[in-house]
């Protein structure tokens, strides 16, 4: 057997049974963002006690104006006016897309808790102001490096980036505050459909669906 066989045979072998913790109607309650919540702050301990990194962690997937997909991993930094908040250039692929076309889904998954959220809505732009506070706390080395990535775009080699961030470095020399790029900024998704995924044994998990109606939400229990 050559090696691309044996580690097909060890992929497909590959097996983990989950545990009893299960997820009912009454622990769900009758709206997502309580839930959501919560296993948030599951998620936040769990990192805080070294079982998780990068709790935040959110797969992105969105529809490009010739109707290809595209997925990657953001960091969800919050819940605001009801949407799930991510930041990021303004001129990226990301961006372009949901500028074009704002449905697009997204998923995060805590694998050590068992636990998945699967998100479906549309993205929006945040508020200037929304993004300039945000922008003014983070580490002053990715502010520059917000300035210096002309994000999804060919680079000739990694030496433009690094001659890129060296000139922003010396146009906002410490201790100057470091301005939000006019090309940067938040998203928020917000929700049409929230499904919450707790594993149980036997490959027989708790799947709820929470879809938005016209008062309120309506949830459902899917089969796994």
């Amino acid at each position: 057997m050559d090696a691309a066989a044996a580690r097909s045979e060890a992929l497909a072998g590959l097996r983990r049974d989950y545990g009893d913790a299960g997820l009912s109607e009454d622990d769900a309650g009758a709206e997502p963002y309580s839930l959501l919540d919560r296993w948030l702050g599951d998620a936040l301990a769990a990192h805080e006690a070294g079982l998780l990194t990068e709790p935040n962690a959110m797969a992105l997937a969105t529809v490009g104006e010739d109707g290809s997909p595209s997925v990657r991993v953001v960091l969800l930094k919050g819940l605001v006016d009801g949407g799930l908040a991510f930041y990021t250039n303004q001129g990226s692929r990301k961006s372009a897309d949901l500028r074009a076309e704002p449905r697009c889904a997204a998923t995060l998954l805590w694998h050590d808790l068992q636990r998945q959220v699967r998100v479906e809505g549309a993205a929006y732009p945040l508020a200037d102001a929304v993004s300039d506070a945000y922008f003014a706390g983070r580490p002053r080395g990715s502010q520059l490096g917000a300035w210096a990535s002309p994000q999804s775009r060919v680079v000739a080699d990694r030496s433009v980036l690094e001659r890129s961030y060296a000139e922003v470095d010396g146009r906002f020399p410490e201790p100057e505050p470091v301005p939000r790029p006019p090309s940067w900024g938040g998203w928020r998704v917000l929700p049409d459909v929230v499904e919450f995924w707790q594993g149980r044994p036997g490959r027989m998990h708790d799947r709820l669906r929470f879809a938005r109606a016209a008062e309120g939400w309506v949830r459902h229990r899917l089969a796994p």
